[in-house]
Formats: C-alpha cells, sequence, structure tokens
C-alpha cells in the first residue's frame, strides 16, 4: 500500500502521527490511509487561508478563472482515475461514479464561466424628490475564509460545487471531507499542488468530527457550507455564530405519479431514483405516491423494471446499479426500519434484507404515516408506494414530512404541474422526472428541515459574497 496521505496545508502536505485507514465499502480492503488533523493542523490551515483572503480578494475576473482553469485542466488529465478512487473508497457503482466526475467537470467548468461574470447592477435612487440626481450601483465583495465540509456520497461533485463557487468568488476555502471518503478531496489537492496555485486559496484536512465541529465556530471563517444530515447540519448553524451559513441536507422525496402519465418512463425513473448508489443521495425517490384509477398498473410496471434494471453487487461492474451501502452500520439501520415496518403492517414486494453492506432494492406496499419509513430519510435501498384517491391527496402527502428538498411530478396535464409548483413546500419540483434529477447550474437547495441557502455555482457564489451598495450624487 502506498505512504499515508498528509493533510493539505497551505500548498505543503503536512504528516501526523494520526492515520485513518480507508475500507473498501464492498470487500473491506483498505485502499488508502491518510493523516488526520488535529488541532496544530487546523490553526495553521485558517491561517493561511486568512493571508490568502487578502491575496484573493483582489484579484480579477481573469485570475479566479484561470486557477479554475487550471484546476479543471487537471482534472480532466485524470478523471478516470478520480472515478475509480471514487468506487473504490465509497462503493459508488463504477458508471456512476463516472457521471458524477463528468458532472464536477461540469461544475468545475461553470464555475470557471462565472468568475468573470459576477457583477452588480445600476439603480436609479430617485424614486423621490430628497433623492433626485442619485444613483445606486451594487458590487459584491468576497466573505473570505471559507469552511466546506462535504459528504461520502459524491466526494467529488459535491466538494466541487464549494470549491468552485468559494473560488471564482474570491475566497479562500478549506475542505473537511467524509472520513469515508477522503482520497478523492486530497487527489484534488494534488491537483492544486502540482499546478502552482496560490498558497492557502485550497486546503484539505480530514479530520475528526470533533475538529472540525471548532472550526465552525471559529470566527476567523467566514462562511460554513455543509452538506450532509440534518441533524448535523443544523447543530452545526447553532455553533456558527455570525457567519454565513450554506445548508444542504436530507431529503424524504416524493414521487407522484398522475392518471394519464407515461407510466413505463416513470416506473424506469422511479426505480433508478431510488437505488441507485443503494439509495444513498439525498434526492432520491424514498415515497411513491401513484393515483388510485392506474396504481395496479403501475405497481405491476414498477416491480417489473426493478427487476430487470436494477443490478446489485459489486460496484467495479459497469452493469451494476446499487452497491453496497458505506458500511455495515448504515446497513443495520436500514434493515432495523424495514424490519419496524414489516413488523407493523407493510408489505415487502421486493428484495429482502441482504447480508453485510449489501441490501437488495425493496418496495414496500401498505406503510403507515408513523413508519421511520415514512417520516425520517431511509438514505437506502427502500422506496415505499402508496394509493392516492385524488392529485389533491398526493400532494398534502408528498408536504407531510419535515424535509423537502425537491419532489417530482410525472403528469401530462399543465395545470396539475402547476398546481404542484405552487403547493409542494420544497426547493425544487422536477416535472416528469424523478426528484433525482438536478443539473449543476440551477439553483438547488431545500425548504423546511432541508436546509438554508442554495448551491448551483451563480447561486452558490452569491451565498459567499456580500452585496455592497455605492450611492452616488451627480
Amino acid at each position: 500500500m502506498a505512504k499515508a496521505k498528509g493533510c493539505f496545508i497551505n500548498n505543503r502536505w503536512a504528516e501526523t502521527g494520526s492515520l485513518l485507514s480507508v475500507l473498501s465499502p464492498w470487500s473491506g480492503d483498505v485502499v488508502g490511509e491518510v493523516c488526520l488533523a488535529g488541532e496544530a493542523e487546523w490553526g495553521q490551515a485558517i491561517a493561511a487561508a486568512q493571508a490568502a483572503a487578502e491575496v484573493f480578494r483582489k484579484f480579477s475576473g481573469y485570475e479566479r478563472r484561470e486557477i479554475l482553469e487550471a484546476l479543471l485542466a487537471g482534472v480532466r488529465e485524470r478523471q478516470e482515475e478520480f472515478a475509480q478512487t471514487i468506487m473504490a473508497e465509497g462503493g459508488k457503482p463504477i458508471t456512476y461514479a463516472r457521471a458524477e466526475m463528468a458532472r464536477g467537470v461540469m461544475t468545475l467548468r461553470l464555475a470557471a464561466e462565472e468568475a468573470v461574470r459576477l457583477g452588480g447592477e445600476v439603480i436609479p435612487l430617485d424614486a423621490g424628490k430628497f433623492a433626485a440626481g442619485r444613483w445606486g450601483l451594487t458590487r459584491r465583495f468576497p466573505l473570505g475564509p471559507v469552511l466546506g465540509i462535504t459528504p461520502f456520497n459524491f466526494p467529488f461533485n459535491l466538494m466541487a460545487h464549494k470549491v468552485g463557487p468559494a473560488l471564482a468568488a474570491g475566497n479562500p476555502i478549506i475542505i473537511k471531507p467524509a472520513s469515508k471518503t477522503p482520497l478523492t478531496a486530497l487527489k484534488l489537492a494534488e491537483i492544486y499542488h502540482e499546478a502552482g496555485l496560490p498558497p492557502g486559496g485550497f486546503q484539505v484536512l480530514p479530520s475528526p468530527v470533533e475538529l472540525a465541529e471548532r472550526a465552525a465556530a471559529d470566527d476567523r471563517l467566514k462562511a460554513l457550507s455543509f452538506t450532509g444530515s440534518a441533524a448535523v447540519g443544523w447543530h452545526l448553524k447553532n455553533v456558527a455564530g455570525r457567519k454565513r451559513v450554506l445548508l444542504e441536507l436530507g431529503g424524504n422525496a416524493a414521487l407522484i405519479v398522475d392518471a394519464g402519465a407515461d407510466l413505463k418512463a416513470a416506473a424506469h425513473r422511479a426505480a433508478i431514483g431510488g437505488f441507485a448508489h443503494a439509495g444513498q443521495i439525498c434526492i432520491a425517490v424514498q415515497r411513491l405516491l401513484v393515483l388510485e384509477e392506474i396504481y395496479e398498473e403501475f405497481k405491476e410496471i414498477l416491480l417489473e423494471t426493478v427487476a430487470r434494471e436494477v443490478i446489485t453487487g459489486d460496484p467495479g461492474r459497469e452493469e451494476t446499479v446499487a452497491g453496497p451501502m458505506i458500511d455495515e452500520t448504515a446497513a443495520r439501520k436500514v434493515r432495523t426500519w424495514v424490519r419496524e415496518a414489516v413488523d407493523g403492517g407493510a408489505v415487502m414486494l421486493t428484495g429482502g434484507l441482504g447480508e453485510g453492506s449489501l441490501i437488495p432494492p425493496i418496495v414496500l406496499e401498505n406503510v403507515s404515516r408513523d413508519m421511520k419509513v415514512w417520516r425520517e430519510e431511509v438514505f437506502g435501498p427502500v422506496v415505499t408506494l402508496t394509493p392516492c384517491r385524488s392529485f389533491a391527496e398526493a400532494l398534502a402527502l408528498a408536504n407531510d414530512s419535515v424535509y423537502g428538498l425537491q419532489a417530482g411530478v410525472f403528469t401530462n396535464n399543465l395545470a396539475h404541474a402547476w398546481q404542484a409548483f405552487e403547493t409542494l413546500e420544497v426547493g425544487g419540483v422536477i416535472i416528469n422526472d424523478a426528484p433525482i434529477f438536478r443539473a449543476d447550474h440551477m439553483p438547488y437547495g431545500g425548504a423546511k428541515a432541508s436546509g438554508l441557502g442554495r448551491e448551483g455555482v451563480r447561486y452558490a457564489m452569491e451565498e459567499l459574497t456580500e452585496l455592497r451598495l455605492l450611492a452616488l450624487k451627480v
């Protein structure tokens, strides 16, 4: 095995005495070792980010774009290597790991493009007689050092959604990667280092949770961008003090299938949207809400589709859709919730409980609204199937959640599509696709317990800058 990878601090590799073994969720083999940052390393990184902030805030849009283009070029050269790393440390099926990298390349490209578009507006201020001859000019200024905390399920693209907008807006950023998948982040650090980019602009510190929490509370860091569980995210917001906070948190996504919809298309997207990467996606389909008049027909099509299309097992196989869960602890939680549901009267239409970290796709029927598989975020390969008497009832059931990230609606009824847009308490309503759909330049974020603020490169740049007004009297 290769030598343990150090933390990346101020364009140097820092070795520490604390090592973390990174394990394959599929085989259990050690796929790498990384050094964990301690208090001293965090202190050095924050000081370096502060110094870098003074440099970065003076960069022109052209210079910020050049930094991102250098990162982008390095990633493109090693794109397959990144995909193999994502598969090895995160258990993501290789086809989906490659798709993540394609999206990650797009995210960095979008950030490079937006770096030269970060502008403002000219506002006439003479709405009243007292302000005659006055004009306003707005401009966005960098907030300063950003702390980004990233999850295991999209270790590259969700990191790119923090690194790209931060650098494009003129902010240095420290990434604390998920402990299950730190190797991907450190590969991006290698590219930053090899490209000779400005010291302190991008740093990566694998570390214990408690040190990341202290960093979130540190006033020297001016923004926190966190993607992960709702419980952790809202806790970090409480300790973050006065800094800007962006939270991309959990979901419990509903997909409504309306009468007259294309049932085969809906079943295909429900199957992939519910079970890709073993359902470990915050906008995965969890609750299928189907109009009564098409319920039995749709159920038959769905079960056939799941059996045919959702190939489970070895993430190294091109055809695999659902590989292992991230670890056996996560799998045990899913099994416990499914057993509770079945004991309470739910019916398992497909799948079984599996073994180890691998769980086959599970479709549950006759689920009640007090069951965890309905109320909470399963974050596993479980989809519930519920009939609805009317479209209005389907909307009400979709809103029956503390979460509100995205929802999908398959319908050919334009009035129903608009009704869904106006009614669903979510950050995004996806028509004629599953809620798993995301384009990397669109505004993305949640309502209710699902988050705070918006990602999507330009929208994240606005979150990571301060709007300042110049009022001119001419």
